[in-house]
């Protein structure tokens, strides 16, 4: 039904379908156009495609909605929203073709960063309150990132955590606990950042001009420390690209020692969905911040 649905709204006969690996949510598909075609798509032309048997609610809408957001700054390049569908649940996006990295790929990341959180952004959440991800975290508005990363993040994975048995109750209690002094690392004169949300260095693609372009976002309000502590936590971006971030607008003093403390939620996301491997390391993470 989805792909009857796709090809309704984009005007097209696609054919030639391949499916993709890389994700552990949705089911990704490349296809071709095989016939009619406007807006800009063209007999043979490639439409990059994603779709879940039982998503969150407007879980394809939503990220639709974050990839414009951010395109709105135009700092940063995201894939063209081509349709997008919650009932049947699909997404269609601009077909991007990998390539590799050039001598100026990491540094140039760094800097579009850089000017896409320091465009202007509300609150810290969400105004239209839509939850993000898989476990489908919720956005509501916060006037301060401590607020924000207490109400929205720490706690709601603490009762999702202990629902599912992910974390020992002593983990959970220790997030709780953090969570209720968040103040104590809070900054009066952080304003929200307009973030990606998900930015670890499988959701970056490098086309073959050498060009980064940004996926799978889950867009929100926030601290832009965070987007950066997800690039770190994984790896995958070059000691450059966060040395030209720093170069365009630097952080503030003691951003070193919030690393850890911005990448708590998503290792008890990780703890959560992929089991043990990840419990050490959010065990870690609470000791260091409770001592």
């Amino acid at each position: 039904m989805w792909r009857q649905s796709a090809e309704g709204q984009l005007g097209v006969v696609l054919g030639q379908w391949q499916q993709l690996g890389g994700g552990d949510f949705a089911q990704s598909w490349r296809a071709e156009i095989m016939g009619g075609g406007s807006g800009g798509l063209r007999v043979g032309d490639h439409v990059f495609i994603k779709t879940h048997a039982d998503p969150p609610p407007r879980h394809f809408s939503t990220e639709a909605d974050g990839l414009s957001w951010l395109a709105e700054v135009g700092s940063v390049a995201v894939p063209e929203v081509l349709g997008v569908s919650d009932d049947p649940p699909w997404l269609a996006l601009q077909w991007i073709s990998e390539g590799r990295s050039s001598r100026d790929t990491e540094q140039n990341l760094g800097t579009a960063l850089a000017q896409l959180h320091q465009a202007p952004c509300a609150q810290f959440g969400r105004a239209d309150e839509r939850t993000t991800g898989s476990l489908g975290l919720p956005n509501a508005p916060c006037t301060t990132w401590a607020d924000f990363y207490a109400t929205q993040r720490l706690l709601p994975l603490a009762a999702i955590a202990a629902e599912r048995g992910s974390l020992s109750l002593a983990t959970i209690d220790g997030i709780e606990r953090l969570a209720e002094r968040l103040h104590e690392y809070d900054n009066a004169d952080v304003q929200a950042s307009r973030l990606h949300g998900d930015l670890w260095s499988g959701n970056r693609l490098v086309d073959a001009s050498g060009h980064s372009w940004l996926i799978d976002p889950a867009c929100h309000g926030g601290h832009r420390e965070f987007d950066l502590a997800m690039m770190r936590l994984f790896g995958g971006f070059d000691d450059s690209c966060f040395a030209a971030y720093q170069e365009c607008w630097p952080l503030a003093a003691g951003w070193q020692e919030r690393i850890a403390l911005h990448q708590l939620a998503p290792l008890i996301v990780h703890a959560i969905k992929f089991g043990s491997a990840y419990v050490d390391s959010t065990k870690a993470v609470l000791d260091r911040y409770s001592s």
